[in-house]
């Protein structure tokens, strides 16, 4: 299990896809699976940074990553505003990109890109989203 503390700035991002990146292909990911991973975390942490903190600069998200027999599991917690992550609607993805508004993407993603998204909110805990992606097995 490994753990980082990263300010909640834009700046942040790479750091973040490049620690998560290296516990996804420590697990033993492929490139095509490490860059999923990478990038439903850089949707999670830009959300974290856009929406729980907003104009606040203070915050912080701590990353963990850590491997279970079946699982790589990144846990973000942040202390911003809490989210309902059930409360998102589903994205219009019929229009035209050149008509669609531009955001609203975050979660489809992470929902789509891993395989188990949840999230918790508690004054004690602050906001817990845990992101798992099953390993495959040898015989696989």
């Amino acid at each position: 299990m490994r753990t980082a503390i990263f300010p909640t700035d834009y700046s942040s991002l790479d750091e973040i896809r490049e620690f998560v990146g290296q516990a996804a292909a420590e697990a033993g990911f492929d490139s095509r699976s490490v860059y999923a991973i990478q990038l439903a975390a850089d949707e999670a942490c830009s959300n974290i940074i856009e929406h729980a903190y907003g104009e606040a600069s203070e915050g912080k998200i701590e990353c963990t990553c850590s491997l279970t027999d079946t699982d790589l599991v990144i846990i973000l917690r942040d202390y911003g505003v809490p989210f309902d992550l059930d409360s998102v609607p589903a994205p219009n993805l019929s229009p035209d990109l050149e008509k669609r508004k531009i955001g609203g993407l975050g979660v489809y993603l992470m929902r789509k890109l891993m395989d188990e998204v949840t999230f918790e909110t508690s004054p004690e805990f602050g906001n817990v989203l845990t992101m798992k992606k099953h390993r495959k097995k040898a015989d696989e």
